[in-house]
């Protein structure tokens, strides 16, 4: 995925997120967030509880809905603006690019203690609600809309720790509200548009292909792997939502939420965007080492965030059981203090 946002100049690209479970009970919910045009400034927000923020408007203003963080939480974020994040009683939110396939509410300056920017959407989610079901009821009290010329649409994935998972896309104005069963999700077309396409890819399966005769001859697979012959392996959304699924649902289910979280980044190792392919004129490559800036994992049974980045694949840790929200002052940090891949020496008897 890629914003184009206050203080992100950049066009839009991609994201990918999948889901696991592990047989303890967690639900981990994972994604990437890409920019290929360049390096966005990315940090990580601790939010207290109380905190209290008031919603940009089109007009420029800070004049919209007015919002107090009941809950505290971690977000992930870009100048300010939570993209991905997760809160102290254990729900994810994140927001997704969705360009041409949506349309929020035409803002009325009527309406505006009621209007909420869509880069905001995530904070709101994050600092006031429990389940995912809390925040359906919550739907008809605000009145999304986008308040940067140069961004497009956005469609979001929350998640609670009881399992359940919905994607929340604006369709001419109006919420829509889709069970996210799947626990995938990346960026246009529509997520029912996703769930149909799948059922192009129905000859996909783990493993190896079985021998059988073609005509006079007998084909057999050139080695392992053949079931997957036929996935796509372009970086389109379309595509990438295939691979992902396909990747997310032949993985085991993990004995516990520490293996699945591992898994997790392992799956979305093979969903990132090596810098350069998404480029015509190679002198205007950015220099940056990944079009996918970074990756986040959330285990939300056990209230803990994970994150990697494209400067450092060391994972790093939030266990917000750790953190009092109560009397934490609200913080930020970038998410790499130091921009240069750790490299040591290996080890020589």
């Amino acid at each position: 995925m890629m914003l184009a946002i206050v203080g992100i100049h950049t066009q839009a690209n991609s994201c990918t997120g999948i889901s696991l479970t592990s047989a303890d009970g967690a639900n981990i919910v994972a994604r990437t967030v890409e920019w290929s045009n360049g390096e966005s400034p990315s940090d990580y927000l601790i939010v207290p509880q109380g905190y209290t923020k008031q919603s940009m408007l089109p007009d420029g203003t800070r004049n919209g809905l007015k919002y107090t963080a009941f809950y505290g939480y971690v977000g992930l974020a870009s100048e300010d603006y939570v993209i991905e994040g997760l809160n102290e009683a254990g729900l994810s939110a994140g927001l997704f690019y969705f360009p041409k396939y949506g349309s929020y509410p035409k803002y009325d300056a009527a309406d505006k203690d009621m209007t909420l920017s869509d880069t905001e959407f995530v904070a709101w989610v994050l600092g006031n609600f429990e389940t995912v079901e809390d925040v359906i009821a919550a739907l008809s009290t605000v009145s999304v809309v986008s308040t940067d010329a140069r961004a497009e649409n956005l469609h979001w994935r929350v998640a609670d720790k009881y399992g359940r998972q919905i994607v929340i896309e604006y369709v001419n104005g109006i919420p829509m509200v889709y069970e996210n069963k799947l626990g995938v999700l990346t960026n246009a077309p529509g997520y029912p548009w996703h769930i149909t396409n799948l059922n192009n890819y129905i000859n996909l399966h783990p493993g190896t292909a079985a021998a059988h005769k073609f005509g006079d001859i007998t084909l057999e697979p050139i080695e392992h792997g053949s079931g997957l012959l036929g996935l796509p392996g372009d970086y389109t959304p379309p595509s990438r939502f295939v691979r992902a699924a396909f990747y997310q649902t032949s993985a085991p289910i993990f004995e516990n939420a520490q293996q699945a979280v591992n898994q997790a980044f392992v799956i979305l190792e093979a969903m990132t965007i090596p810098i350069g392919v998404q480029f015509t004129d190679k002198t205007k490559i950015p220099n940056i080492p990944s079009a996918t800036q970074w990756t986040s994992v959330a285990d939300t049974m056990n209230n803990k965030l994970y994150y990697t980045t494209m400067y450092n694949p060391i994972i790093r840790k939030f266990d917000l059981n750790n953190i009092d929200f109560s009397s934490i002052s609200y913080q930020k940090h970038p998410l790499d203090e130091v921009k240069t891949r750790p490299m040591i020496d290996a080890a020589i008897d």
